[in-house]
């Protein structure tokens, strides 16, 4: 599993520019799996995406965010294995 956090490096209104593109990014991820959970930091710096797959690919899907080919925000990739979950939450164990 990853959490994968977004952090803006331009004001939001650049961020904004490119929402469109984006949210068509994670919604091709969410389609096929990868992506489980998003949604942005508050206050609003950037995103947080929680994901699961095998890292190099993780690291090439993040390369392909309109956040990052505009250079809009830097991404931190950490890889965590939940051992202990809430009930109905199962799933994230890894």
């Amino acid at each position: 599993m990853f959490i994968i956090s977004l952090t803006y490096k331009k004001p939001t209104e650049e961020a904004d520019k490119h929402m469109a593109a984006h949210m068509d990014w994670l919604k091709a991820a969410y389609a096929d799996g990868t992506f489980i959970a998003s949604g942005r930091k508050i206050p609003r710096t950037g995103g947080v995406i929680l994901a699961r797959g095998e890292r190099p690919a993780i690291e090439a899907l993040c390369t392909q965010d309109p956040f990052v080919i505009h250079d809009i925000a830097d991404i931190d990739i950490v890889e965590v294995n939940f051992t202990t979950t809430a009930e109905g939450f199962e799933g994230l164990k890894g």
